[in-house]
């Protein structure tokens, strides 16, 4: 029997699991690892960032129903580690993020940070 490797992946639930795809794609080159739409809307997806995984989950476009604001950027971040802090920073905040902090060098890294349209914030960057 193969040992299966642990390992934590987030699961954001999002308003409309569309937008977010096509945001992560765009801000970061996500690509679709699963996907799963429903008969009532939903929409549940499997992301991959260089094989880092992580799951979106909402309805398939905007809605009015009572799903979480994603007000979160002060008590969940995600590091996302890459070669080229500069380079991805730039792409997402061309896909539609908002700057919080931009590139620079301080405390043995090079990192940025944004807020993701959901809310989410991300730094991004590199130990140097």
């Amino acid at each position: 029997m193969k040992k299966i490797k642990t390992s934590i992946q987030p699961w954001l639930s999002v308003r409309n699991s569309a937008k977010a795809l096509k945001f992560y794609q765009e801000a970061f080159g996500a690509l679709e690892t699963y996907r799963l739409d429903s008969p009532d809307g939903g929409l549940v997806l499997g992301l991959s960032i260089d094989g880092a995984a992580f799951w979106v989950s909402g309805h398939s476009a905007d809605t009015t129903e009572d799903l979480p604001t994603n007000s979160v950027g002060d008590s969940i971040k995600f590091i996302l580690t890459v070669d080229n802090p500069d380079l991805v920073f730039s792409q997402a905040l061309r896909a539609g993020a908002e700057e919080i902090f931009p590139v620079g060098e301080d405390f043995g890294w090079r990192l940025g940070k944004v807020a993701d349209p959901f809310g989410f914030h991300w730094e991004i960057g590199k130990q140097l």
